[in-house]
């Protein structure tokens, strides 16, 4: 009974070892290229939001209307999502932010057209009073 365990740990090792062994080539098949459960857009820019006073209603509302206002503005977005916490309790998990906003784009460049963009620009103008934190994440594709 003992050997169980060892065994799906080596099934696991060795998995994980063969992917390693077969290179990046296999990751992109999994990932970028054709999968149906891939995301579109190579780089991805997912940034969380902590408000000042998350109770506030018409804050909350403010800050919605123009997120939304300048994403439909910018033209070199590929993708967006606009969440909040979804309250899943372990520990790994950080519930800890009021709204994340995922955007994603073809490469660097259009997501650095997209921080430059005068749209952006007056978002955080806008509502930089209203948020107490930021906290950004940049990833390119595999």
């Amino acid at each position: 009974m003992k050997s169980r365990p060892r065994r799906k740990f080596f099934k696991l090792l060795l998995g994980g070892t063969a992917v390693t062994l077969l290179g990046t080539n296999t990751v992109k098949a999994l990932g970028k290229s054709g999968s149906d459960k891939s995301i579109d857009g190579d780089f991805k820019h997912h940034v969380f939001f902590w408000l000042k006073h998350p109770d506030n209603k018409s804050e909350r509302e403010k800050f919605l209307y123009n997120l939304t206002d300048f994403l439909n503005s910018v033209d070199v977005i590929v993708g967006v999502h606009i969440g909040e916490p979804a309250g899943t309790s372990r520990e790994v998990v950080d519930n800890s932010y009021h709204y994340d906003l995922l955007v994603t784009f073809k490469n660097k460049e259009d997501q650095d057209k997209y921080q430059e963009h005068d749209a952006h620009k007056k978002f955080v103008s806008d509502t930089s009073e209203l948020w107490s934190r930021v906290i950004v994440y940049d990833s390119l594709s595999l």
